[in-house]
C-alpha cells in the first residue's frame, strides 16, 4: 500500500516538521522565483503546514508542506496529476504551480532538509455552507465533471475506499491509543465492526474511480456562481456518492432534499443509480470512526493534544458510540427511498 500511515513521532523529519518556521516558508517560495513581502498567514490545517504567502506584483501563493510519513512522493504526484487534468478540462480547482525543473513537488534544503512542499494558486471566492437550490444543482454538475475526469484512468498509488483502507486501521489506532476508556472498548469495537459490515456490503458491485474524497463545503469556495475546489489530500478511488453526501450531510428531510438537488445537477452530466444512496449512512459512520482514528494516530503531536483535548473525556466516546448506534438504527429502519 503506497499511501502511508504516519508514525511521525518516530520519523527522522519529525522535529524539523514541527519546528518549521516563517523563514523556511518564505525561502521556499522565493526559491520558486517569487519576491515575498515578508507577510504570511498560517491557514487552518492540522495534517500539513499550509501558509498564504504574500508576494510582490501578484496574488498571494499558498505554500503546503506535507507531513512526513503521511504520503509518499508517488501519492502526492497522483494528487497533482489529477488536479492538472481537472484544470485542463476547465474545472475550477486550486492547482499546484509548476516549479523549476518542470515539477510541482519540491523538497526543502537547509535546516528543514527533506520536507516535501508544493505551491498552489490562491483561489478567490466565498465560503457558503448553505447554498441555495441553484447552487446545489451547480455543485452536482461540477462534481459530475470531476468524476468524468476521475474515471478516465486510475491513480496507481492511491487507496480504494474500503473497510481495509479506511476502517480497520482507524479502529486499531483508537483501541491502541489508550484514548478509548477501557469499559467502552468492547461496545465501540462491536458497533464499528457492524458498521464495517454495512460498508463492505454497500460497496459490493458499486463502481469506483478517482474522487475528491473529502468534499465538504470548507473545501470549496464560490467565485460568483462557480464552485472552486481545493484540498485533494484525501483523493481516493471511491464511489460517486462519497462526494455527494458530504455536500448534504444532514440525515433529515432537509438533507435528503439538498441531496436531491445536487443529484439533479449530477444527472445532467452522468448517470447516478438510486441504489448507491444506500451507502450514505454507512459512509457517514465510517467517516466518524476514521476521524477519531486520525486523531488517535496523531496523538503524539502536541497540536492534536491541545486541539482535541475533549477526546480525553469519557463523554466524548459515549456520545460517539451513541451516534454510531443511531446510524445503525437508520440503516436498519430506512426512510422512504431517496431519488
Amino acid at each position: 500500500m503506497s499511501e502511508q500511515r504516519s508514525t511521525l513521532a518516530d520519523h527522522p523529519l519529525a522535529k524539523k516538521f514541527q519546528c518549521l518556521g516563517p523563514h523556511q516558508v518564505i525561502s521556499a517560495v522565493e526559491s520558486a522565483g517569487f519576491a515575498c513581502t515578508g507577510r504570511l498567514l498560517a491557514l487552518n490545517s492540522y495534517e500539513n503546514r499550509v501558509y498564504q504567502v504574500d508576494v510582490e506584483d501578484g496574488p498571494a501563493v499558498i505554500a503546503k508542506f506535507y507531513r512526513p510519513g503521511r504520503w509518499s512522493v508517488d501519492t502526492i504526484e497522483d494528487e497533482h496529476d489529477f488536479l492538472f487534468e481537472l484544470a485542463d478540462d476547465g474545472i475550477s480547482v486550486s492547482k499546484p504551480l509548476v516549479l523549476d525543473g518542470g515539477y510541482s513537488l519540491e523538497t526543502l534544503d537547509g535546516e528543514a532538509a527533506g520536507i516535501n512542499y508544493a505551491l498552489f494558486e490562491k483561489v478567490a471566492g466565498r465560503l457558503d455552507d448553505e447554498p441555495n437550490s441553484q447552487k446545489l444543482v451547480e455543485l452536482g454538475r461540477s462534481i459530475a465533471a470531476i468524476h468524468t475526469v476521475g474515471a478516465r484512468r486510475d491513480a496507481d498509488h492511491r487507496q480504494t475506499l474500503s473497510v481495509e483502507a479506511w476502517g480497520q486501521p482507524a479502529l486499531e489506532a483508537i483501541v491502541a491509543s489508550g484514548l478509548l476508556p477501557l469499559p467502552m472498548d468492547a461496545a465501540y469495537s462491536d458497533i464499528a465492526q457492524t458498521i464495517f459490515e454495512y460498508v463492505a456490503a454497500g460497496l459490493d458491485g458499486v463502481p469506483t474511480h478517482r474522487i475528491h474524497g473529502d468534499c465538504h463545503h470548507s473545501n470549496l469556495v464560490w467565485d460568483d456562481k462557480t464552485p472552486v475546489y481545493f484540498d485533494f489530500d484525501d483523493m481516493v478511488h471511491g464511489p460517486a456518492v462519497q462526494d455527494i453526501w458530504m455536500l448534504a450531510p444532514s440525515s433529515d428531510a432537509t438533507g435528503r432534499l439538498r441531496r436531491s438537488k445536487i443529484l439533479d445537477g449530477y444527472r445532467d452530466v452522468l448517470d447516478f443509480s438510486d441504489y448507491w444512496l444506500q451507502l450514505v449512512e454507512p459512509l457517514r459512520a465510517l467517516r466518524i470512526i476514521r476521524y477519531s482514528g486520525w486523531i488517535a494516530m496523531r496523538w503524539h503531536d502536541p497540536t492534536f493534544q491541545n486541539t482535541f483535548a475533549h477526546v480525553l473525556n469519557d463523554a466524548f466516546w459515549a456520545d460517539e458510540i451513541r451516534q454510531l448506534r443511531d446510524i445503525v438504527y437508520r440503516i436498519q429502519h430506512p426512510e422512504e427511498p431517496e431519488c
